[in-house]
Parts: structure tokens; sequence; C-alpha cells
């Protein structure tokens, strides 16, 4: 099979419309902003959605399944503080050495309890998770005191955040291109891949044919679990510390991403191009909400709505409306 036939087989109908809708922004935004379509914001936006595209990926693999993954935001804080808190914990030498992966091997634990919750417990994966996140926020509670961690990133933490290992493509950026030409090859390659499909499609039809879905399922979680650390990390770095509650602007631009692309929350059906361009039409449409302000006619009318919380709405709307067509669409087949 030919690259170009695998390529074109990347792009179905919502991701063609999801990248249709950011060129639209972007000429929207350079009508109220010429700098929008400079190649310096671009690459700055870019940089942006690779915080949210690291997550988006494996929180992508769980929607697949059929599955939700609500402890992303507390897992990006334990990201964080658990790699700028590592000397702590592994001592001076270890700490600065092993900072990034000791913070995503945190992740990728409280990634592993969920598996194990929704895969061999059976427990409902939106009722697990959301109970991880409250157990990951009371641990990070527990270990700060309540107070603002006073750890500092480290300066690989830094360089990992903000350098430009290739001039004029920032680091985050360029694991981000990583983590999804691997995501892609897994999807599209290989039986791991074939399998996702397979359970979020059928999960009693695939178990019965000899699979042990549990093991897929439980993959699909450790591997959000560590995106959403490494998240976390790459935020640390970014602002040269952790803060508290620094994953909760995540979890809902992280499923409008990926709902937006194309996949669908009911499961078995996506590709991972069109979760690429959702997490980019997020992050314009963030920007965009912050240059236009469309909340200030609200104002006009005497309701007065915070920008987060109008992002918010958006957010929730959009995934409403998809979650509708999709149901729609699943009953008509």
């Amino acid at each position: 099979m030919s690259v170009s036939v695998v390529i074109a087989r990347q792009f179905d109908r919502a991701t063609v419309i999801a990248f249709a809708c950011v060129i639209v922004l972007l000429l929207i935004g350079a009508m109220v902003e010429p700098a929008f379509l400079s190649p310096k914001y671009l690459i700055q936006q870019l940089h942006t959605a690779s915080f949210l595209g690291v997550v988006a990926s494996g929180v992508m693999l769980v929607i697949l399944l059929g599955h939700i993954d609500l402890s992303i935001p507390w897992t990006i804080c334990v990201g964080g503080m658990m790699a700028t808190g590592a000397t702590g914990f592994l001592g001076p030498e270890w700490g600065i050495t092993l900072a990034v992966p000791f913070g995503v091997l945190c992740g990728a634990l409280i990634g592993l309890v969920n598996g194990l919750g929704v895969a061999y417990l059976r427990a409902p994966a939106m009722i697990f998770t959301l109970g991880m996140n409250a157990v990951a926020q009371g641990l990070m509670v527990y270990h700060t005191g309540g107070f603002a961690p006073q750890d500092r990133a480290t300066e690989f933490m830094r360089e990992l955040a903000v350098g430009h290992l290739i001039p004029g493509i920032p680091n985050p950026l360029l694991i981000w291109i990583i983590l999804g030409a691997a995501i892609i090859f897994m999807l599209n390659r290989s039986v791991l891949g074939r399998r996702i499909y397979a359970v979020g499609n059928q999960e009693r039809s695939v178990f019965l044919s000899g699979v042990d879905t549990r093991k897929v399922i439980l993959a699909c979680f450790v591997f959000s679990g560590a995106c959403a650390a490494m998240t976390g990390v790459l935020l640390a770095g970014w602002a040269n510390r952790s803060y508290q509650a620094m994953g909760d602007p995540y979890l809902l631009p992280t499923i409008a991403a990926i709902v937006l692309g194309g996949t669908n929350v009911l499961g078995g059906r996506g590709k991972y191009v069109g979760t690429i361009a959702g997490v980019i039409l997020i992050t314009i449409l963030q920007s965009m909400l912050s240059v236009v302000q469309p909340q200030r006619y609200f104002a006009q009318l005497g309701v007065d709505i915070p920008a987060d919380t109008f992002r918010q709405v958006v957010f929730g709307v959009v995934i409403i409306g998809m979650l509708l067509i999709y149901g729609r669409q699943q009953l008509v087949r």
C-alpha cells in the first residue's frame, strides 16, 4: 500500500471539516488582527496547541474504546508536581536526573489504577476516573499542605518546554509530532490498534473471539495517564514551577478537540489526524475568544460573563452538539 493511500485514509469527512474550520478561523482572525497569519503567530499557536495535543493523544485512545478519562486534570497536576518535587523523593542527585520520567511514571500509575478499575472491576469509567481525580487532588493537597509548592522545574524541564532542539520548532511541538506519528502507526499498522477499534465497536464479540480485552483497556488507560502527566511536566517547565489545579483548564478542551476531530464518543471510530485538527481548532478558537471577546456583547445587555466561563460554555456546547450528532448517526445505522 502506497504512502499516499495511507495518508488519504486519515482524512475522513470530520477531519476535512475540522481543518476547514481552522482555515476559516484564521481568515476571520486576520481580518481582526493581521498578525494572525504571521509565521511567528502560527508557531506560537502550535507551541500552545502541543500541550493540549499531548494530553489529547492518550484520552483519544480511551474514547476509541468507548470509555472516558475524567482524571486528567489532577493527573496533569501530579505529573508536574512530582517532577518538580522529585529531589524530595529521590534525593538531589537522582531527583534532577529522573525528574521527568518520575513525573510521567506517577501519571502512568494513576492510569494503571483507572485501567484496573474499569477493565477488571468493571466499574463505569466516568465514575471511577472522576473518583481517581478526587483522590489525586487529595494526595496533592496533602503533599503541599494546601499551599503553593515551592519546588522549581529542573533545567532539563525548562529546555523541554521552551527550548528548540530543531531551529524554529519548539520542543513540545516536536514531542507532539513524534507522539502523533507513533499513534498513527500503532492505530493503522499494529495488532493493538486493530483491537482498540474492535473493542470500541463490540467489546463482547472481541472477548468471545479469544482476545483479552481487559489488557487492551488497561494499556490505553496507562497511556492516557502517562500523556497527561507528560503534559504536566511540560507545563511545569513552561512556568518554571508547578501549581495546584494546573490541569483544570484542560478537561473540556481535550474532550472537545477529540470529538471535533471526528472521534465517536461512543467508541470505535476516529482518526488521530482528526484529533490533530481538533486540537489546533480549539487552540485557535481560544485565541479568537480572547481577542474578539464576544462576551462583551452580553455585557451590553447587562449580563456579565467572565471570559473563562464563556469559553467553558462554548466547549460544553460543542461536546453536547457532537454527542447528539453521533448519537443520531448510531441510531440511523
